[in-house]
């Protein structure tokens, strides 16, 4: 993902508390639809659909059929792809702004 429309849609699914919940549960380890389902108690399961629709619409998550069951795998690469473009660059211009300020405090 690179292009501004495709950051658009990481923004948009991280923008949402209960989705950034489900990317924290899956940050451990892959876990089924109903087993999101069943962590949200409430949310119904056609709502926990829709939130992984969203993350997977924004290639957070990927979803692979094994059998009846729907597992949810967590694709940290469009985070890092954001983080690389936008909060590294202005982590460090706030810690030179951080770090003249203390010389200033100093001095």
């Amino acid at each position: 993902m690179s292009n501004e429309s495709d950051n658009d849609l990481i923004f948009k699914a991280l923008a949402h508390r209960r989705r950034r919940e489900i990317l924290d549960m899956l940050k451990d380890a892959p876990r089924t639809t109903g087993m999101l389902c069943e962590a949200f108690t409430d949310m119904d399961r056609c709502t926990v659909m829709l939130h992984l629709k969203v993350l997977e619409d924004a290639d957070l998550v990927i979803a692979k059929k094994e059998g009846r069951e729907r597992w949810n795998h967590l694709n940290s690469l469009p985070i890092k792809q954001v983080h690389d473009r936008w909060i590294s660059a202005y982590a460090g211009h706030a810690l030179s702004i951080l770090d003249q300020l203390k010389k200033d405090l100093e001095d």
